[in-house]
């Protein structure tokens, strides 16, 4: 039985995620300013489609003049008498009702531009949604401003000094004359002051603003252009624009950023039967003596935070009508995220590679708990003598593959250099017409495969081989085809070996996820995109099955189908609410649409060290989807092809046999590359094959 080791002291206090953002361009600025002109345009057409409503306005006004004289707030009749007799102090007034909100408003979203890109997005956001709701309010609830009052008393400061440029002045008299409520000119001042509260400017400027909002109020009653309760107007609305965004919208620092779309794809389709986190299962070499191997994994963690803040990061409560945000976790628990699995028995005596195979297995089919950053680093001791392993577990929300990688990249020595993948990032036209032509592509798919046998509990079995690379690319240039092709037809054909017959006769429908960026890249995330390949189950030489996969795969090749199911996944289904991205990701993702899943990842080019201790082998082990009972990974690592399988007993009770039919497969393949003639012929025997598989 297995010993769990812990001991482990608390940990640093949590690090605040880094902020982006993107440089001013000129196409940026042109936009920005197009946005502007539209929310204009929609008040232009508001004002101007509405009809006449002077008379329902005039009663809104009277009626706000009449709650505020009895509640005794009516101090628009007090101020307005005062300034009226005072013609400088009156014109200074109305210039600065006319121009001090615009100034100190455009000044603020400028400088946020120029200075603060990462802070202007959400500033540029808030400011919309602001000026949206005034113009609702406008549109529904027209009211009349004090001085436009008939027989209310009031001095008409504006139109008496001559204003230029001012409501109710010539230049502006065919404008709207009944948006009174709310004030946006106190709504834009608020505005100010809260977001120049939420960037972290000087706390002298904060006041500055709060004085000009102070000023702003008494001059828009001392002028009669607003109430008292226009400004109290004024300043809930930029509450409820603020609410608005801080649901809906990111801001660093201020709001936690939500899971961005492809990344709670993943959480949305895990289930209990389907745990979605991605495992790597790393076997070393160690010398002992000196410092424990789990001391020195979990120093390298530390250091490696700073550079991936994600990992200090977890989920938000649940909610079925938002999408989950990350929020800093209260601290990590160390001997829950790196703790120490003695494999050995009650004798000392090493467990062996069947042991641990049986542990990555139960990890596997265990859900990582969401009140906690989603990741583990597990160091398994008692396998071998000398050969400690590490299993690194991370959550599908917080990375694919080519995540996970990245996050093990921080803990190799010396730093990895990466097999290429040899693609080149397209450009914005190439993109669109791919996605165009993907979704069109992706429209017409064939129709609904067979369910596979699969279990309702999250039961796994995990087996393990490797093949060397240069065997597999042997075989690739001597039949014409790709690498990718070769290990997929070995997956069809250890699954026609394996499986049972009723699985095996109308094929194998597999997933097949195409990452779009390199490893290393210090982001984590989703950034791959699955295409499905109907894979050749019946009965034929193994040559023949791989030029029949050759010609099946030309879909992954061509692109626009994984851009199509990128832009589904990571833009379109994004903008939709939380419970249709909840149910696309339960539906597309799962037996309804393809039966496995097979991810073939580039590796490193070299020899590496693993928190220290030399990496002899690594296997990837990609998380099954609901009803899809078999996954396959296979991993490039210096000159060996690692494979990884994770299945459902109810499908495959044997998951070794699977993994070293793999390799099976491909020996028989070299064998008929090497005699020049596609003979068929019988598989190498599995026990052979997974000798290696250790």
């Amino acid at each position: 039985m297995a010993r769990v080791v812990t001991g482990l002291s608390d940990p640093p206090g949590a690090l605040e995620p880094p902020r982006s953002g993107r440089a001013p361009t000129p196409a940026r600025g042109r936009r920005e300013v197009a946005l502007g002109l539209g929310v204009f345009a929609v008040y232009a057409v508001v004002a101007a489609t509405v009809g006449d409503r002077n008379g329902s306005a005039e009663r809104h006004g009277q009626d706000i003049l009449d709650v505020e004289r009895a509640m005794h707030l009516a101090a628009e009749e007090p101020l307005n008498a005062w300034l009226a007799p005072h013609r400088v102090l009156s014109t200074v007034a109305n210039y600065e009702y006319a121009y001090g909100y615009l100034v100190t408003a455009a000044a603020l979203l400028i400088w946020l531009y120029l200075r603060r890109p990462d802070e202007y997005r959400w500033a540029r956001t808030l400011f919309l949604v602001l000026n949206g709701i005034g113009i609702a309010c406008f549109a529904l609830y027209p009211v009349t401003p004090p001085r436009l009052l008939p027989d209310a008393g009031f001095v008409d400061t504006v139109r008496a000094g001559h204003t230029f440029g001012s409501w109710g002045s010539p230049m502006l008299d065919p404008a709207n004359h009944v948006a009174a409520m709310p004030s946006l000119h106190v709504a834009w001042g608020v505005f100010v002051v809260t977001v120049l509260i939420c960037v972290s400017s000087p706390r002298w400027l904060w006041l500055a603003a709060a004085g000009h909002v102070a000023i702003t109020t008494l001059v828009i009653m001392a002028t009669a252009n607003h109430y008292l309760l226009d400004a109290v107007g004024g300043a809930v609305a930029v509450a409820l624009a603020y609410g608005l965004v801080a649901w809906a919208t990111d801001r660093p620092g201020v709001v936690a950023p939500r899971i961005a779309a492809a990344d709670a794809f993943f959480l949305y389709a895990e289930s209990a039967a389907a745990p979605q986190h991605v495992c790597g299962l790393i076997v070393m070499r160690d010398t002992p003596g000196g410092t424990p191997y789990a001391d020195r994994l979990r120093a390298r963690m530390e250091s490696n935070l700073a550079r991936l803040p994600r990992l200090l990061q977890r989920p938000s409560a649940p909610s079925r009508w938002r999408r989950p945000r990350w929020v800093p976790a209260d601290g990590l628990d160390w001997a829950w995220h790196l703790p120490v699995v003695d494999l050995a028995g009650p004798d000392g005596q090493p467990a062996g590679p069947a042991a641990l195979r049986a542990l990555v297995a139960e990890v596997q089919a265990a859900r990582l708990p969401r009140d906690r950053p989603l990741w583990r680093v597990i160091t398994v001791t008692g396998v071998a003598e000398g050969e400690p392993a590490a299993l690194l577990v991370v959550h599908h929300a917080v990375g694919d593959a080519t995540g996970v990688l990245d996050i093990a990249s921080g803990l190799l020595d010396p730093a990895p250099v990466w097999r290429s993948g040899g693609s080149t990032e397209p450009g914005a036209l190439r993109r669109a017409i791919g996605v165009a032509t993907g979704l069109v592509q992706l429209a017409g798919e064939g129709t609904r495969p067979p369910r596979l046998p699969s279990g309702p509990a999250p039961t796994r079995r995990v087996g393990t081989s490797a093949v060397p690379l240069g065997t597999v690319r042997r075989v690739a240039a001597a039949h014409g085809v790709h690498v990718s092709d070769v290990l997929l037809s070995a997956v069809a054909g250890a699954a026609r070996r394996v499986l049972p017959g009723s699985a095996t006769r109308r094929g194998l429908r597999v997933s097949v996820p195409l990452t779009m960026r390199p490893p290393a890249g210090g982001q984590l995330g989703n950034v791959t995109a699955g295409v499905m390949v109907d894979l050749p189950l019946a009965p034929m030489r193994e040559v023949e099955r791989l030029a029949e996969t050759n010609r099946r795969t030309r879909r992954l090749r061509s692109g626009s189908r994984a851009f199509a199911a990128r832009f589904v996944v990571a833009t379109a289904i994004g903008v939709l609410p939380a419970p249709v991205q909840a149910w696309f990701a339960r539906t597309v993702y799962g037996h309804r649409f393809f039966q496995a899943i097979v991810s073939n990842m580039p590796g490193p080019v070299g020899s590496y060290r693993f928190a220290g201790a030399p990496v002899r082998q690594v296997y990837p082990i990609v998380p099954l989807a609901e009803g899809a009972p078999l996954a396959v990974g296979v991993l490039g690592w210096d000159s060996d092809l690692f494979v990884g399988v994770s299945v459902d007993p109810t499908l495959v009770e044997d998951a070794d046999r699977l993994a070293a039919e793999v390799r099976a497969v491909v020996d028989e393949l070299a064998q008929t590359a090497a005699s020049g003639r596609p003979e068929p012929g019988q598989a190498a025997p599995a026990g052979q094959a997974s000798a290696e598989a250790r």
